[in-house]
């Protein structure tokens, strides 16, 4: 059986801090793990913005609740749980990620979790596990699954690149020219094929 696992921003919804970054007249905080392939610098720089600035967990989330789905992801989700399980992995928050949860129609979400003080500071995080993304999918193919992947950022590769298939879906042109090997698509119909294509091609 196959497992399709989706990064969440930049894939589903747009990038959570780049519209925080606008929201909050921040330009420093539009870098992302498209630009920093480091994790765990980009969020512990990110913290320290938000302390600096004395932003928590409010004004984040008041940000969020103005985010919607990437125009036609809704639709690609239902159409692709139709004849696959999908998960989706990601390194945002569950503090982040829950009411794009259910504007895509709560498909099943692994990520991380906010140290979060009582004043409503972010005063850490707490990943997962280390290298969620391709701990999950190596965790998943031992219990019998084989894996397909998407993803738009330099986090995304390590899953991209384990399972039977795996995709760029609206990268940067830096990741795709240093992955000239892995098929790059900028539509949910092309993404769409590419899956379907993937899964005939394993079971002729």
């Amino acid at each position: 059986m196959y497992i399709t696992c989706l990064d969440l921003e930049g894939v589903l919804v747009p990038e959570i801090w780049i519209a925080f970054a606008q929201a909050s007249g921040i330009p420093e905080l539009k870098r992302t793990t498209r630009d920093e392939p480091d994790y765990d610098k980009l969020m512990r720089w990110r913290l320290g913005i938000l302390k600096e600035h004395h932003l928590g967990i409010k004004e984040i989330q008041d940000t969020i609740a103005q985010i919607e789905p990437l125009e036609g992801a809704k639709a690609f989700l239902d159409e692709l749980r139709s004849f696959s399980q999908v998960i989706i992995i990601s390194d945002t928050f569950t503090e982040f990620a829950a009411p794009l949860m259910k504007k895509l129609g709560y498909p099943t979400l692994f990520c991380n979790s906010l140290e979060i003080a009582e004043d409503g500071s972010i005063t850490g995080y707490k990943m997962r596990i280390e290298h969620s993304k391709l701990s999950t999918v190596k965790a998943l193919q031992s219990v019998g699954f084989e894996t397909i992947a998407a993803g738009d950022s330099y986090n995304d590769l390590g899953m991209i690149r384990a399972g039977k298939a795996g995709f760029l879906f609206r990268s940067t042109d830096k990741i795709k020219m240093d992955n000239p090997d892995l098929p790059a698509y900028e539509t949910f119909d092309e993404l769409m094929a590419g899956i379907r294509q993937a899964m005939q091609l394993a079971n002729p």
